[in-house]
């Protein structure tokens, strides 16, 4: 298989997916090494750059995804009938915020930096598919961990976490992370 031709072949694979695909997965999928296969997405980019595509190619993590670009985004949901989403809450943004940056995390962590239950809004996060399971902490309940997912990348345009803002410098070593984020306790708590 020639170059173009594994390009062609690598998009048709991302097309079919759907899904974000791993590197390693490609590798094997390819028969090429992982670089290789780092160098097949760039020169697919740079094709569908060069063709004026609607679709582009994403690096989320160790993965690759095709998605529409978002200038098209009236079109597709006009074409589909589908409704607005409405905007996360103050709550879910800052719920969100404690997750990104200090996964993985129990419930109670949550609760305790924002001083308040946070059962709904974890369970929207979770139905957008902004946050997912992470398997359990080894304590006595064994409670839930949480962490971001891909789609959480996806919506925030990120490659990876080591693109979040950094958090502004401490004066005071006893401020909480609640505080650094400007947390307030009287912030909306319905997540939708």
């Amino acid at each position: 298989m020639n170059k173009q031709q594994l390009i062609n072949a690598f998009e048709a694979v991302l097309y079919a997916g759907g899904e974000p695909i791993s590197i390693e997965r490609l590798s094997q999928v390819f028969e090429i090494s992982p670089e290789e296969v780092t160098d097949t997405a760039e020169a697919l980019s740079e094709k569908m750059i060069k063709n004026s595509s609607g679709l582009e190619l994403l690096r989320l993590e160790n993965t690759y995804q095709l998605a529409t670009k978002t200038e098209y985004a009236d079109y597709i949901k006009k074409a589909f009938d589908m409704r607005r989403r409405t905007p996360l809450s103050s709550a879910a943004l800052e719920v969100l915020a404690v997750v990104a940056y200090n996964q993985p995390v129990t419930k109670s962590f949550i609760e305790q930096v924002r001083g308040v239950d946070c059962s709904g809004v974890v369970s929207t996060l979770i139905e957008k598919g902004l946050i997912e399971e992470r398997g359990r902490l080894e304590l006595p309940g064994k409670p839930l961990l949480y962490g971001t997912t891909k789609n959480f990348l996806r919506c925030f345009s990120m490659s990876d976490l080591t693109e979040l803002p950094p958090l502004p410098k401490e004066d005071n070593e006893e401020n909480d992370i609640g505080e650094q984020l400007e947390i307030g306790e009287d912030s909306e708590e319905n997540a939708d």
